[in-house]
């Protein structure tokens, strides 16, 4: 198989599954970043319930099925804890007796039996060699226990991802150090080496340390994480861990950000006093070595002020590496996903580094069977290509012979006419199981579409959901404060939903009411001269009584002369004028009211302000709303978008005034009929010029409700996915459900 130009950087990390595709860039050490993935996991692996195998199945299978890996170089990381790492300084010796004497210090550096161990070293660059003899040379031993390493790559097999370079995190975090923010090692004096940088990555149950200047590294791992802030503020603010957990990464937006990070300190201390330890050992074993900058990454290094805190402590240039400086990602940093977590993206473009070839340490631990397998199977397509070039030329050469022989035989010629008859049979069986083959074929290609667009389908229903809630209108929070009556909100009581082959017969069933709900310019609104009427004659249905979805209001009245549709009359004209709409689809049914109704309130009031209001926002009048699947999850995108329109006032009941206790959560309809209070509950006193919100000697407060019942389309579909499924597909889906 051809190799392809890309690789593949892939994180296996305790939170989500980081990937990073890239391919060589236009200069030297330069990569340009193709594609990216980051699957979140819907919990930690550290947790106590969570299954991490299955976990990192699932994500694999995603993974997969978004990629084709297919002659890419593929590197994966694996936690640095899960190996050992030794820096060894050599005598000075004989070049080609390096090999002999890095075997005997492994056997002394490693606590476990060579044969039970995978191991690999390289020589690092510096010292000096003359003559065949190197003077102050030093190598890098990383070994990993056999059974951990099978481990780690079982669920890496199982989802049919063949890899070749299996290396430690921390290793990763030193080539993307020596690529992106270092000179290249071969021009580096070792006389005059650079001061050395730090980059602290912190996980999600430890933080990785790698120390190095391009010719020496030092790392260490330490047992804090961004799990330790969560635990802080579990244990001080006794909060469930989610709770916690979402506190930490808003604490700037929280209620008391102060209280917040006074329960996070101790843990600001302790990492801190770790780090400064760490660096204290380390320029202890090397006098000679500088400390420059240091460099944070990982998404639990994005806590505000962590980065300030941890620099002034230490009292060195600290700063989150957010831009790097020899990775091309301009075409995935518009990606939201990318953007919000580039942070975590700094061990995979390390592994990226190196199957790219331009790595300063190239050890792997992939086990040595398993690289001799890899190269066994890159050579059997041109050993099977000589085997039948070999048997073909066998075959010609006797054929040759035999046609040859065989001339000379008359009796041949009778039967080669009921050889080539019986050839022609043989030819036109196999051609017509070729054709039914084809056609078994083509119908599974056809299955495998449709459970490719369910895929794409599972969060649409979610996403509707969102819709209609993001579309309902809703003072703004600094406006809470003011009375019931004159907030602009709607309450929904109740969402119900029903599936139509055919939605033009919904449509033609509600018809009316659409009129009613969309007049045209200079047509009455006859639902608002239903409403005004309600003092006056009481309405036949019931409080909260909604209709199936389906079924219209036969009791509309008609509309009265003199009277303007109102706000959105003009637009809803136009919608007006349409046809309806078209093949299968779900009426949605959404039932509920509101308290916009004082006469300082006319005409916008009733229905009008319904319309106004939710009508308008469902129509798309300038109202977007946020998906969250697809090609464009996390943009605004139009209503329509998503399949929503054609909404309908189906039932709207006369405006009456109901009475609502400000402490008891019950309220008074009409002559005794008890009703919860609306949402927020009641405001206490009464605004100026207002007595229908006129607080009682009974703590009562009455107010001017209208209840209604709409219905709009839902045709479902992804925002940049593919078209959506016919009604044939989607019926059958319905009743299969």
């Amino acid at each position: 198989m051809a190799r392809s130009p890309y690789v593949w950087g892939i994180d296996i990390g305790k939170a989500a599954l980081k990937a990073l595709r890239c391919r060589p860039g236009d200069g030297p050490r330069k990569l340009v970043v193709d594609a990216f993935d980051y699957i979140e996991y819907p919990t930690f692996l550290s947790q106590s319930e969570a299954d991490a195998p299955e976990i990192i199945r699932n994500a694999l299978a995603e993974f997969t099925g978004r990629h084709n890996l297919s002659g890419a170089s593929v590197a994966v990381s694996v936690p640095g804890q899960l190996g050992l790492t030794k820096f060894i300084k050599l005598p000075p010796i004989e070049a080609k007796k390096i090999p002999d004497i890095v075997k005997y210090e492994a056997r002394q550096q490693i606590p476990f039996p060579l044969e039970q161990v995978v191991w690999s070293w390289q020589r690092l660059a510096g010292g000096i060699e003359e003559s065949g003899f190197v003077i102050d040379a030093e190598v890098a031993l990383f070994a990993m226990k056999s059974d951990q390493v099978e481990k780690s790559l079982a669920p890496l097999v199982e989802a049919g991802v063949y890899i070749d370079i299996l290396q430690l995190a921390p290793i990763a975090l030193a080539n993307l150090a020596m690529f992106d923010l270092l000179p290249d090692p071969a021009e580096i004096d070792p006389d005059s080496p650079p001061p050395s940088i730090v980059v602290v990555s912190m996980g999600v149950d430890s933080t990785d340390l790698v120390v190095t200047n391009g010719l020496r590294i030092w790392q260490r791992s330490m047992s804090i994480g961004g799990n330790s802030f969560t635990k802080a503020l579990v244990k001080d603010q006794k909060l469930t861990f989610a709770r916690a957990e979402e506190l930490k990464c808003n604490a700037v937006r929280a209620e008391d950000p102060k209280a917040i990070y006074t329960a996070m300190r101790p843990v600001f201390d302790e990492f801190s006093v770790e780090l400064q330890r760490s660096l204290s050992y380390f320029t202890s074993t090397d006098r000679t070595a500088e400390i420059g900058k240091v460099f944070m990454l990982g998404n639990a290094a994005g806590l505000r002020g962590l980065s300030d805190f941890v620099g002034k402590q230490l009292h060195l240039p600290t700063r989150r590496l957010e831009v790097f400086h020899n990775l091309d990602c301009e075409q995935v940093m518009q990606k939201p996903a990318f953007r919000d977590n580039r942070l975590a993206f700094g061990t995979t473009y390390g592994l990226a580094v190196q199957a790219a070839g331009q790595a300063g340490i190239r050890t792997n631990l992939l086990p040595r069977r398993i690289v001799i397998e890899r190269k066994v199977e890159a050579k059997r397509p041109w050993a099977v290509a000589a085997l039948l070039g070999l048997l073909v030329a066998g075959v010609v050469s006797f054929a040759g012979g035999l046609v040859a022989l065989s001339t000379f035989d008359e009796k041949l010629y009778a039967t080669a006419f009921s050889d080539a008859d019986r050839a022609k049979s043989r030819s036109q069986s196999a051609a017509g199981s070729l054709d039914s083959i084809e056609a078994q074929q083509l119908e599974a290609a056809a299955r495998q579409k449709y459970v490719l667009a369910v895929q794409s389908r599972r969060f649409q229903t979610l996403d509707m959901v969102r819709a209609v809630e993001s579309l309902l209108p809703r003072d703004p929070p600094d406006e809470k404060n003011k009375a019931i009556a004159d907030r602009r909100e709607v309450y929904i009581e109740r969402m119900d939903c029903q599936y139509f082959p055919d939605l033009a017969a919904w449509f033609t069933s509600v018809e009316t009411q659409w009129k009613q709900t969309h007049p045209a310019e200079g047509i009455a609104d006859p639902l608002a001269a239903q409403a005004d009427g309600a003092a006056a004659e009481p309405s036949e249905d019931p409080a909260g009584a909604a209709k199936q979805p389906g079924e219209a209001n036969e009791s509309a009245a008609a509309p009265p002369d003199g009277e303007s549709g109102g706000v959105g009359d003009e637009a809803a004209g136009t919608e007006a004028a349409d046809a309806g709409p078209q093949g299968a689809g779900w009426v949605v049914e959404l039932a509920g009211h509101h308290f916009h109704n004082e006469p300082h309130h006319k005409p916008d009031e009733s229905a009008q302000f319904l319309r106004a209001t939710l009508i308008q926002n469902l129509l798309g009048k300038g109202a977007r709303i946020v998906v969250s699947g697809g090609p464009r999850a996390g943009e605004k995108v139009p209503v329509n978008a998503v399949g929503i329109g054609y909404p309908v006032i189906v039932s709207s009941s006369p405006v009456r005034t109901v009475r609502i206790a400000s402490g008891s959560g019950a309220a008074e309809v009409g002559g005794g009929e008890m009703m919860p209070p609306p949402r927020g509950g009641v405001p206490r006193g009464r605004p100026a010029g207002r007595p229908e919100e006129e607080s009682r000697d009974d703590g009562m407060v009455s107010l001017r409700r209208y209840d209604f019942v709409v219905q709009f389309v839902w045709q479902p579909r992804t925002p940049g996915g593919p078209e959506p499924v016919p009604a044939e597909s989607a019926a059958t889906e319905n009743s299969e459900n």
